[in-house]
């Protein structure tokens, strides 16, 4: 058997009816009741008929991304599969992989992840802030490209422009203040990058400009019980394994508005001895990016029974 790693997926993955193939699985069935009853709706519903535009709203976007990475953990294990030496999520699916190392419930997740949602939003007004993906770049040249444009407002400017998701060496997201983000997509494709591409959200996510929501998301955590992990996390924001619940705490309050350090988690995974990447939800965007990041890795994706069956027998080969 392979020694793996489970990682587990952020917003962006999500579609309209994408735990429909675990067709009534019990334990996805219990993961979407368990979520109901701590959000106080109807979260199969949800998934299932959406729609596309309700379900990216982010504070749906996030709970049921969550619940998404949940439902095909508990799948997994229940059909057998080994525990991972090690976890990590994307962004948001840190969250996810707090639930599968046994440092929170689901029932304390769900609502915390839709907390963190309405923080997030409320932090910019919709249409003040926006992120851009900047492809065939790498990110020193990206970080280089948004402090020439945050520059080129004056001193004093307001206008903010940050690398924030570190994806893939040749993928860095930026995210900031509308006009900046702009200029510096302008700004980076003048000097060289293939693309930059808008993204499609509703906050500059990540960005300094989340620091009211990060202290949002600090109060609230303070009341939530968190336990030591039973599988070790490598988090986001240190690229660190942390296993004191204050300090977890506190990684998951400045990851809001710090960068999600990626390449270099995959790389922290590598270094622990992981074999094979597995990425548990919906997608194959981790997947695909563990490959780029680190060639040598095996990398697969669980989202269906098909593919859970797929990469048991391909970590037993």
């Amino acid at each position: 058997m392979k020694s793996f790693a489970f990682v587990f997926p952020g917003q962006g993955s999500q579609a309209v009816g994408m735990l429909d193939a675990w067709g009534d699985h019990p334990a996805v069935a219990e993961t979407l009741r368990e979520a109901s009853d701590a959000l106080g709706e109807d979260v199969a519903r949800l998934i299932h008929e959406g729609p596309k535009e309700v379900l990216s709203l982010t504070t749906n976007t996030q709970p049921v991304m969550l619940v998404a990475g949940v439902a095909a953990w508990r799948a997994w294990l229940a059909e057998g599969g080994d525990r991972p030496s090690v976890v990590a999520g994307h962004s948001l699916g840190e969250y996810s992989a707090l639930v599968a190392s046994g440092v929170l419930t689901l029932a304390q997740a769900a609502p915390l992840v839709r907390f963190r949602a309405e923080a997030m939003q409320q932090a910019v007004p919709v249409g003040a802030g926006a992120m851009a993906a900047i492809l065939g770049m790498d990110a020193e040249k990206v970080k280089a490209g948004c402090a020439e444009a945050a520059a080129s407002f004056g001193p004093g400017s307001a206008e903010v422009v940050e690398a924030v998701n570190f994806n893939d060496p040749m993928q860095t997201v930026i995210a900031g203040s509308k006009a900046a983000v702009e200029k510096a997509c302008e700004v980076l494709k003048a000097n060289g990058a293939k693309r930059a591409l808008p993204l499609p959200v509703s906050a500059p996510f990540h960005s300094s400009l989340m620091k009211p929501a990060a202290q949002a998301l600090r109060e609230r955590l303070a009341s939530v019980a968190f336990l030591a992990p039973q599988i070790p996390v490598v988090n986001n924001i240190d690229v660190a394994v942390v296993t004191d619940p204050a300090s977890i705490r506190d990684a998951l309050v400045r990851q809001a508005a710090g960068p999600v350090r990626w390449v270099e988690t995959v790389q922290a995974l590598r270094s622990r001895g992981v074999e094979a990447v597995i990425e548990c939800g919906p997608g194959k965007v981790l997947a695909g990016m563990a490959k780029r990041i680190a060639p040598e890795l095996a990398a697969a994706s669980v989202y269906d029974p098909a593919t859970l069956a797929e990469t048991r027998q391909q970590l037993a080969a």
